[in-house]
């Protein structure tokens, strides 16, 4: 059996690590509004492709995530006066309801991204101790310039990325490519216990995370700790 591999371009026998099981992971919706008919495509497209794959005799283990929190369901939700946690439950129901219609089977795991901020958290605080992120007063940003490899599966280099890029506004940013991995909650925003969310200066921040993180479960437990204190100052 092949499959096209996006790095390489071309077919490629399908080589699991592990056969004959294969793991699968695929986006999901975002959970703000009603799914339409694009949501459908994709999601028909992989459950073909893992229907089949389990007709060949591979053991899937196939995982879609949902997003259950971002400015678009904030934003949603604020015009409709409710809370971003009904908004996103009336989404998700509706979901998979939607799946049920269509005889598409649920993944064998639908993390949600408010399950899951811990580890984005310590992944973050890793990329900005590796000099590969930084803070702006609006968030944490990615450095595209700091993979080499970016741009290898769009087979684009990042000259040519940008020239076609949608950039966000945000004059902090050290390049127009960057892209935010985390954005600090605003006023009346839901907040979680990152110290990404301290208003302090770049300087000070990289400060605080060298001295607290060594990429270790100690040092990150560590973090949490100086976080809560400066919160609660």
């Amino acid at each position: 059996m092949k499959i096209y591999n996006s790095l390489t371009r071309k077919k490629e026998k399908l080589k699991p690590q592990k056969p004959p099981q294969l793991k699968i992971y695929t986006c999901g919706v975002t959970v703000y509004d009603e799914c339409h008919i694009g949501h459908a495509r994709s999601l028909y497209i992989f459950d073909v492709i893992r229907r089949y794959l389990k007709y060949r005799k591979f053991k899937v283990n196939f995982v879609r995530n949902i997003t259950d929190i971002d400015d678009k369901i904030i934003n949603r939700a604020n015009e409709l006066k409710l809370d971003w946690r009904q908004l996103a439950t009336k989404y998700i129901d509706e979901y998979y309801d939607n799946l049920k219609d269509l005889n598409i089977e649920k993944a064998d795991s639908e993390p949600r991204a408010t399950e899951n901020i811990p580890d984005m958290v310590r992944h973050i605080t890793g990329l900005i101790n590796k000099g590969c992120a930084y803070i702006t007063g609006s968030g944490v940003y990615f450095s595209v310039r700091k993979f080499k490899g970016y741009g290898k599966l769009s087979g684009q280099s990042i000259d040519q990325i940008q020239a076609g890029a949608r950039v966000e506004a945000d004059e902090e940013k050290q390049d127009p490519l960057d892209f935010a991995l985390w954005k600090k909650s605003k006023e009346n925003e839901p907040r979680w216990d990152a110290i990404f969310e301290i208003k302090v200066s770049n300087k000070e921040y990289e400060k605080i995370v060298k001295d607290a993180i060594q990429n270790n479960d100690e040092g990150f437990l560590k973090l949490n700790k100086i976080n809560k204190s400066l919160w609660e100052k």
